[in-house]
């Protein structure tokens, strides 16, 4: 496995040179140099902190215990570094405590922390369709108590859609929400395939969850949404007793085994309606739509590192022989990164790295 180093100056020529942002940039006061800035701490926080846990995470896996989860060894003390640097609130609004800056900036920071440890970002890459769907949806309450946590990464979430019968037909959806006055629910149900949905790195997990009401139309259009803490806050902002949630299993894995994929039960726990009632799922598409950026981020951070390994492993290599006599070495061998169609193969998977940055990019 080879170190992974962050591509600065290829993220650089995609921002100013290929998209033209520079313009952009100074419309929120930066320059090149302060984005220079910026790429080079994200280089640093991925390569001395985020690429060494990858092994590990794979290695080591997620453990499970009662309904326990702890993420493998490092993970904990990487995350708090995470929000210490101020990462999650990169592009947040700084009203909730965030730093505003350019989302592309943003997407250009995710990608570096995704190719470093993929693992990790499933815990801490969430939150951001989080904070959207409730700029966008949550009532005063919920922002003044939720978002403040959530955009500094205090707090993690997830979004709680799949059920077991149902798999990705949200139309069959069992999970009910029964009203208990003060604009208060009581929510019933389980939900498979929850990303996060249970660990140890933050103090707080808000659930974002689909739910129908008593009453509710069949099908899509009876579906409403809630925000569902782990721990429940009190008046005072602080947090309570913990909520009517437990994790019941988590998803045994071939890959990406340090992140945590959760099958959770809410046995009347306490949530909070988010949107109108019974729009819920169009409340949801928000974070849905977040959630497909970030996985097309995903797999444009994994063609970047794939790309690094295979130029490590192709001048590391050796197979067949020199055609000009023996090598500095003594050796009539050479490296595989000689053979045209080797080359021809790297040069597809740069083509297809780079491109896919310059067309990320566009998409803020």
């Amino acid at each position: 496995m080879s170190d992974y180093a962050a591509p600065l100056e290829e993220l650089a020529f995609s921002l100013f040179e290929v998209n033209g942002f520079g313009e952009h940039y100074s419309d929120y006061g930066l320059t090149e140099d302060d984005v220079w800035a910026v790429l080079r701490e994200a280089a640093k926080f991925a390569e001395r902190e985020l690429a060494p846990l990858n092994a590990i995470g794979d290695k080591e896996g997620v453990k499970f215990n009662k309904g326990e989860v702890l993420a493998p060894t490092g993970f904990k003390e990487a995350y708090q570094k995470y929000v210490a640097g101020g990462w999650p609130a990169l592009a947040q609004p700084l009203e909730y405590g965030g730093q505003a800056l350019p989302p592309s900036l943003s997407l250009c920071i995710a990608e570096i922390f995704q190719a470093a440890n993929q693992s990790f970002c499933m815990y801490a890459k969430l939150g951001e369709g989080a904070c959207e769907t409730l700029l966008n949806f949550g009532s005063n309450a919920v922002k003044r108590d939720y978002l403040p946590h959530l955009v500094s990464g205090r707090w993690t979430s997830t979004m709680c859609l799949t059920e077991a019968h149902a798999g990705s037909d949200l139309s069959l959806l069992r999970t009910k929400a029964e009203p208990c006055g003060d604009g208060l629910y009581q929510i019933y149900g389980s939900k498979v395939f929850i990303s996060s949905g249970e660990h140890d790195l933050a103090e707080n997990i808000v659930h974002l969850v689909l739910a129908r009401l008593p009453g509710a139309p069949s099908g899509t259009r009876g579906i409403s949404l809630f925000l569902v803490p782990k721990r429940l806050v009190k008046a005072d902002g602080s947090l309570g007793d913990a909520n009517n949630i437990s994790c019941g299993s988590i998803e045994h894995k071939m890959g990406l085994r340090g992140s945590a994929t959760c099958v959770m039960n809410f046995d009347g726990a306490e949530g909070y309606l988010v949107g109108p009632a019974n729009r819920g799922l169009a409340c949801m598409f928000v974070f849905m739509n977040a959630s497909r950026l970030g996985t097309a981020i995903q797999g444009q951070a994994q063609a970047d590192a794939a790309l690094q390994m295979s130029l490590v492993y192709a001048n590391e290599r050796i197979q067949g022989s020199t055609n000009t006599g023996r090598d500095p070495a003594g050796s009539r061998s050479k490296a595989i990164i000689s053979h045209p169609d080797v080359q021809r193969m790297l040069l597809t998977q740069q083509v297809f790295s780079e491109g896919g940055r310059a067309f990320l990019f566009t998409t803020p």
